[in-house]
């Protein structure tokens, strides 16, 4: 059964530092990023949107396609774009770039989920992973008003309403080594995504260390 939740997925970022190449389509394990994004999503929630001001570029997959609505290219107006066409009072985010997301590890999360909930975020000993986290309709105001002062750092909304923060150690339970929170935003990050990283998800071995990803990726 479905949760009646919608999946948003941000891919609307610029990729700079991977001289414009568009991150959704890069092949991990055989398989490009947002395939796999859209398979796990497909399976959990009743509604699937993709943020992108390409949407000619994703016309084979049964998203719900929408664009920014602020000018501004950022994850937060990515974010509200996604609310903002969300037909469900709560919606999972997640980025374009992020080749490992655990589908248990979703669900932990969602899990968390109740009628009050504002936002529900992963809080790491290094900081939130403000992409793989759920958040309210009720949430849009306060978003608004960050993009409308300049200020598009997703985080600032969290006081804002009944956030639930979700430890390191209750995530770690269905994503032992957090490969969720892994993302490609260089040429190294995919170099690793490809060879080590690639691997660790496919075998997801209890033997091997349950260190941050972080440690892998730099």
């Amino acid at each position: 059964m479905k949760y009646p939740y919608t999946g948003i997925i941000l891919s609307g970022g610029l990729s700079t530092r991977l001289s414009g190449r568009n991150k959704a389509f890069i092949e991990i394990n055989g398989k490009k990023i947002i395939e796999n994004t859209y398979t796990i999503f497909k399976r959990l929630f009743q509604e699937v949107i993709l943020v992108t001001n390409k949407p000619e570029l994703y016309q084979q997959w049964d998203f719900k396609i929408v664009s920014d609505i602020f000018q501004v290219r950022s994850s937060m107006t990515g974010l509200h774009s996604g609310l903002y066409h969300a037909s469900f009072p709560f919606a999972f985010a997640v980025a374009c770039d992020s080749p490992f997301l655990n589908q248990g590890l979703i669900e932990t999360v969602l899990s968390h989920v109740t009628d009050k909930t504002y936002v529900v975020v992963p809080k790491m000993a290094r900081g939130y992973e403000p992409l793989c986290a759920v958040y309210s309709k009720k949430c849009l105001s306060a978003i608004e008003d960050c993009i409308q002062n300049e200020n598009y750092r997703i985080i600032e909304i969290f006081d804002k309403g009944p956030t639930t923060r979700i430890s390191e150690t209750i995530l770690r339970e269905s994503d032992p080594h957090l490969l969720s929170f892994f993302n490609i935003n260089t040429p190294h990050d995919m170099e690793k995504a490809k060879t080590k990283l690639a691997e660790l998800y496919k075998s997801r071995s209890s033997e091997q260390p349950a260190a941050d990803i972080l440690n892998y990726a730099h």
